[in-house]
């Protein structure tokens, strides 16, 4: 891939986080309160099954187990930890906390991809995090255990699942719809029975709540995991990690246009560096002789 190709990737990419920049904003003024394990599920199932039934075809052997982890992983876990952080966490602590996971990746790729930890990566990791540091705090605020628990799970599970994605890529003669509809479908049906037992059915639902939960379904899901997956399959999982950033950066701006919150110098600053963590995580790695480039292929095939 050229490198003016890999910029468009990336580019499209980077839309699937800056839609999920706009689920804190969704969660807080449309949907239903307090009720993270049905917003998660709304936001996968429904989608996940047309695509199934459009694609019309299930997982086939190894890849019942494989679809079903990517979506835990990806799309049920990641998201349920994401919004029950995002609840128990003020101050977008919830935010900062996610912002280690490019860090998550860059070990996990050189443990199963065999991609070689280098010092830029380091930089941008570091700096990331401190742009999100930036964007989102407000002085001392009080820290929830079992949210900032989440918010670690949370980008761990992230940070799996695109090291995984990556790793096994996709079945032979399977659409990339249909791949996305597996993982949906299965980190949806996942969270069904304790959203069942631990919450249950909402006593009504208003025209803002239905809103909400199309805005889940087809831009926070369908489209842009749809877009997400394209791009692991064609950037490095390292370069993808580093575009889940512009998630904060669009809940920033969003609560700037939208609510009326001040956005001050310092979270102007810290939007810079975070598109230079983003820019910097996409620099190709440089070239290797031609044993090193074969070993992570190497490796997948003897899985």
């Amino acid at each position: 891939m050229t490198s003016r190709q890999n910029i468009g990737t990336a580019a499209l990419t980077g839309l699937a986080p800056a839609v999920w920049g706009s689920t804190y904003l969704v969660a807080t003024e449309l949907l239903p309160p307090d009720r993270p394990l049905l917003a998660t599920t709304m936001r996968a199932l429904p989608g996940g099954l047309v695509l199934l039934a459009l694609g019309r075809k299930l997982p086939v052997g190894v890849w019942w187990w494989r679809a079903s982890a990517l979506g835990v992983l990806n799309i049920g876990a990641f998201n349920f930890l994401l919004f029950f952080a995002a609840y128990r966490l003020p101050g977008g602590i919830a935010a900062v906390i996610m912002s280690a996971q490019p860090m998550f990746v860059v070990i996990l790729a050189a443990l199963l991809l065999g991609d070689r930890i280098r010092a830029l990566h380091a930089l941008a990791c570091a700096m990331g995090a401190g742009g999100v540091v930036l964007l989102v705090l407000r002085g001392a605020v009080p820290l929830d255990a079992l949210g900032v628990l989440a918010a670690v799970g949370g980008a761990l599970c992230m940070a799996l699942g695109i090291t995984l994605t990556k790793r096994w890529g996709r079945p032979e003669g399977v659409g990339l719809l249909t791949f996305t509809g597996w993982q949906l479908t299965a980190g949806g049906l996942v969270l069904v029975p304790f959203w069942l037992s631990l919450e249950g059915l909402p006593e009504r639902l208003t025209g803002s709540n239905v809103i909400g939960f199309a805005h889940l379904i087809t831009l926070g899901a369908v489209l842009s995991y749809f877009v997400w997956f394209r791009g692991i399959e064609r950037l490095p999982a390292v370069a993808v990690s580093f575009l889940a950033l512009g998630s904060p950066v669009v809940a920033t701006l969003l609560g700037y246009l939208v609510k009326g919150e001040t956005l001050s110098a310092l979270q102007i600053v810290g939007m810079a560096v975070i598109l230079g963590a983003v820019v910097l995580g996409q620099r190709p790695p440089p070239n290797r002789p031609q044993s090193d480039r074969r070993q992570p292929e190497l490796m997948r095939r003897a899985c």
